[in-house]
């Protein structure tokens, strides 16, 4: 079944050169193909962490490998579930580049099969790394979205508001949907945590960084909806606290010890 994690790779590499092409020579045509083989690569990967479940008798989350290539299924379902980012050429350009890379960078990674370590064992799994992933996923999304914003409000700024706004609802709209599930992801790994170790926070490097990310897109919000901070400073706020997600997620299990380095 690795032929269909392949196939998965392949579109998004299409959808990426397309999206490209589209940029220079835009056609809805070609617009519709990008979001076509971006859907083919996610029922791929649907299919292929599918059939991993049932393989290995376990949900796949058990190792970099699979948290990556469910990372990469994340980012693409949340663009394709915004019509307002399907609208706006370049941000799929960089939705399909960004996962393509994640698949690539996830080729890299041991992909047998392996069973669980004993403290992973437990229905909590699947609650708390998918709720991550789809709210690493989200943050992913935001991040491109706030970049496309400050280009185009140096680049562009007279020219286009609409895509200004639009970058910025984007954003907003999914750190929102970040939040909440990075939230549940980090309520149900500390109910999971009180049941492996006896304690709901013990100030792990990942526990620590996750908060540091929620507390950086909680400002986020908070400065939005006061109308605080908005535009440029808004979209500054979102790249910081995908950096944090960039730490949380890869710095911590490579850089420093943790009980959730087991991905590495």
């Amino acid at each position: 079944m690795t032929l269909l994690f392949n196939l998965s790779l392949v579109a998004c590499l299409l959808a990426l050169i397309v999206a490209a092409v589209n940029l220079f020579v835009p056609r809805r045509p070609l617009a519709g193909a990008v979001t076509l083989l971006l859907t083919l690569g996610v029922l791929g990967l649907t299919g292929y962490l599918g059939w991993r479940w049932l393989e290995a008798g376990r949900p796949p989350f058990g190792n970099m490998f699979e948290s990556l290539v469910v990372l990469a299924w994340a980012v693409v379902v949340v663009y394709l579930a915004l019509r307002a980012a399907r609208r706006i050429p370049v941000l799929g350009t960089a939705t399909a580049l960004l996962a393509t890379l994640v698949l690539a960078y996830a080729s890299a990674f041991e992909s047998d099969i392996q069973p669980l370590m004993p403290a992973l064992r437990s229905n909590w799994l699947t609650f708390h790394v998918f709720t991550c992933m789809l709210g690493y996923g989200a943050f992913a999304v935001s991040f491109l979205a706030a970049i496309g914003h400050l280009i185009t409000a140096r680049t562009l700024s007279r020219a286009s508001p609409e895509v200004r706004g639009a970058f910025e609802i984007i954003t907003a709209r999914t750190i929102s949907f970040g939040f909440l599930f990075l939230s549940v992801g980090i309520i149900t790994g500390a109910v999971w945590a009180n049941s492996a170790w006896g304690t709901y926070w013990s100030w792990d490097p990942k526990e620590t960084w996750s908060l540091i990310t929620w507390l950086v897109y909680a400002i986020y919000l908070h400065c939005r909806f006061m109308r605080l901070w908005l535009g440029r400073r808004a979209a500054w706020i979102a790249i910081i606290g995908f950096i944090c997600v960039l730490i949380t997620y890869v710095g911590v299990n490579f850089l420093m010890k943790s009980v959730h380095s087991y991905a590495s």
